[in-house]
Order: C-alpha cells, then sequence, then structure tokens
C-alpha cells in the first residue's frame, strides 16, 4: 500500500473518531438533560381560606392636623413642647414676649375708668341741669298765675321765662355731653377689648388633642401672623392615602378590611379598613386615590412614610389552595408539575381566586395530592423526567 493510500485512510479513521466522540457526548448530555434523576421541593395541597385582594401604594397622612402659628408679629419667649409630644387642647405650646402688650392693655384699662369717670361728672351735670329746670318750671308758673292777677309785673314774667329757657338749653347741652362721653366709653372699651385679644394672642395653644409632629423655630425667633412654628395632627384618625390602579374600582367599598405593611417594618402585617375612595382618577398614570385607615400602629412611625395596603375584596373558605409560585404556564394552558411515581407528570389546571401568594384551584387538582418545583433556582422541569429519590 502507498504513502498516500495510507495517509488517506488515517484521515478517515481521525474523523470517524472525532463524529463517534461527539456523538457520544451528545448522548451524555442528552442522557443528563432527559434520563437524569432531578431534585425538586415538593409541597402538599391542601384546603383552607383564601382572600382576594387589591394593592395600592401610599403615605401615612393625618385625617386632622393643624399648623400652629402666630396671629399677630412679635419674639417667641418660650417654645414649651417639641415633635413627638402629645398634646392636649388649650394646653400652651408657645408663649410670644408680651410686656409691652401687658402695657397696652393697662393703657387701655385707664383709658376706659377715665372716660367712665367723665360719666359719672356729666351725668352728674344732667341731673343739676335737670333740677334747674324744674325749679324753674315751677316760678314760672307761679308768676304766671300771679300776672293773670296783674300781682306782679310783665317784667318779671318774662325774667322767669327767660331762666325756664336758659335751663332748658342747660339740660340739653349737659345730655349731649353726656351721649359725647358715652360714646367716648364705648371706643376705650373696644379698645381695650382689642389689646386684651391681643395680650391672648401671645399665648398660642392647641386647638385639638394630637401629637406635635414638626417644630420650625426656637426662642428669641420673630415671628409674622401665618408664619409656621408648630405641625399638630389628631392621633384619633391615620391612614393610607394610597394610590390604586382605575381597573380595580368597581371590586371596592367603604368598610372593607385591608392589610398595612410599612417598608420599615416588610414583616409586620398591620390591620386596616377602607375608609373612602376617591372621586378623580391621574389622567397620567390613571390611578385614584384610597383612604385606608391605620387601626393599629407600629412603635416607630413618621407622617409621610410609605407603606403598601392589600384591600380585601372576597373572601373564600374550604377551597382547594397552592402557592403562586407552584403555577406553571404551558402555552395557552396553566397547570402544575406533580411526582407520580418518580415521574415529572404535567397536570393542567383551572384556577379561581387568587391571593397575595395563594391561588385557588377550581379543577384539576385534589387535597391531599403532590406538586412539585425544581430545588434548583432556574432550572425547569419537562413532562416525563425522573425524580430523584431522597
Amino acid at each position: 500500500m502507498s504513502n498516500k493510500t495510507r495517509s488517506s485512510a488515517a484521515g478517515w479513521l481521525f474523523w470517524l473518531a472525532k463524529i463517534g466522540a461527539i456523538t457520544a457526548a451528545i448522548g451524555v448530555v442528552i442522557y443528563f438533560v432527559r434520563f437524569q434523576p432531578v431534585r425538586v421541593t415538593e409541597h402538599d395541597v391542601v384546603r383552607g381560606t383564601i382572600a382576594s385582594e387589591v394593592m395600592g401604594t401610599g403615605t401615612l397622612e393625618a385625617r386632622v392636623k393643624a399648623n400652629i402659628s402666630a396671629k399677630i408679629s412679635g419674639r417667641i419667649e418660650s417654645v414649651l413642647v417639641d415633635q413627638g409630644d402629645i398634646v392636649e387642647a388649650g394646653q400652651l405650646l408657645v408663649q410670644l414676649d408680651d410686656a409691652e402688650l401687658r402695657q397696652q392693655v393697662s393703657i387701655a384699662q385707664a383709658d376706659v375708668e377715665a372716660k367712665q369717670s367723665a360719666i359719672d361728672r356729666v351725668d352728674a351735670d344732667v341731673s343739676r341741669a335737670a333740677a334747674v329746670l324744674r325749679q324753674a318750671n315751677t316760678n314760672f308758673k307761679r308768676l304766671l298765675a300771679l300776672s293773670e292777677q296783674d300781682a306782679i309785673s310783665r317784667d318779671e314774667l318774662d325774667k322767669a321765662a327767660e331762666a325756664r329757657s336758659i335751663a332748658e338749653s342747660d339740660v340739653s347741652r349737659a345730655d349731649a355731653a353726656l351721649a359725647e362721653v358715652k360714646k367716648a366709653l364705648v371706643v376705650a372699651e373696644r379698645s381695650l377689648e382689642f389689646q386684651r385679644t391681643k395680650l391672648t394672642d401671645s399665648k398660642i395653644v392647641s386647638p385639638f388633642n394630637g401629637m406635635i409632629v414638626r417644630r420650625d423655630r426656637e426662642p428669641g425667633d420673630v415671628v409674622a401672623p401665618g408664619s409656621l412654628i408648630l405641625s399638630l395632627i389628631s392621633t384619633k384618625q391615620l391612614w393610607i392615602k394610597s394610590w390604586v390602579d382605575e381597573t380595580e374600582m368597581a371590586k371596592l367599598k367603604a368598610d372593607q378590611s385591608a392589610k398595612v405593611i410599612f417598608r420599615s417594618e416588610s414583616e409586620t402585617t398591620l390591620p386596616g379598613k377602607l375608609v373612602r375612595l376617591g372621586k378623580e382618577t391621574d389622567r397620567e398614570t390613571r390611578e385614584f386615590v384610597v383612604d385606608v385607615e391605620v387601626l393599629e400602629l407600629p412603635e416607630n412611625w413618621a407622617v409621610g412614610q410609605r407603606a403598601e395596603v392589600f384591600i380585601e375584596t372576597e373572601c373564600k373558605t374550604n377551597v382547594v389552595l397552592i402557592p403562586a409560585h407552584y403555577l406553571i404556564r404551558n402555552g395557552e394552558q396553566i397547570g402544575v408539575y406533580r411526582n407520580q411515581g418518580g415521574i415529572v407528570q404535567w397536570q393542567p389546571i383551572e384556577v379561581g381566586l387568587r391571593g397575595r401568594e395563594l391561588v385557588e384551584i377550581k379543577s384539576g387538582l385534589e387535597a391531599g395530592q403532590t406538586i412539585v418545583l425544581p430545588s434548583k433556582p432556574g432550572m425547569k422541569l419537562r413532562h416525563g423526567q425522573r425524580v430523584e429519590e431522597p
């Protein structure tokens, strides 16, 4: 045999060996992929209670809140509370410097007293003028009777008439003076009331029972009317203002039970209740606001913190349940994998109510049966695979 013939035969043998090795490798891969037993996690199908929920995300807010500010300008003398303090209605929160205001009240009070004294003096003048007028009337009548008997001269009667006229004028002047000082007294009393109100406004009190959640000012600060000093909320009703997709609107109504999960304590579920539904949808996000009252607060909380709410819209008892993550979609079908005699079997099912973690099975599974998932994350099961024995 020539060298060329031997070289050609060796080449064919090399390629045949390589093809054989590749085929063997593919066979090994097929064996391990298709026939190698797979380790699974099992779950026993049970009966129980499931609730359908609508989820929303929002922030903790107080239904009743107030910004505590001054009605008058002034310098803060003392702030008697701090954030986190519980206060009662009427409790003194902030004291403004009131030295000048107390002086103004004293001046106004003295003015009122002066006007009252003036009234007393003018009132005495009125009484005196009235007495003089009565005497002048009596004297005029007496002289008039004597004049009709020609017992006195006409000149004496005219003098009596003139004295009566002067007395009448004095009474009119006294009455006018009395009315004037009474008006002045009203003005002085109103001025006193105004100064007393300003003095009262220097003491800033709580309008209702609640909690101080913010403090913006310190003693020595000068405040203008309306400038924020403290923020106060009522702790009687705190709720989550939560945004919910508008497609869920028909499922919701007031007084539905809810669960609240604050992001600060994501493992803790707190009870809540749907209080009211918003009547306007955001035109961009297509969401609307619902208010969920928090019936129990965590130990540490703050207005404005984020939370998720889960509003219960429907509840069923004694139904077949499996965890939602065991559901597998196969084309248009939904099903699960079962371990039947050590072989993975695909089982189509019909689902019903869906909860946050569980799903109702309407048909295809019974309580007591076992469903499986691969133990290794990212791995997929196939119908017909063998299950590795524990």
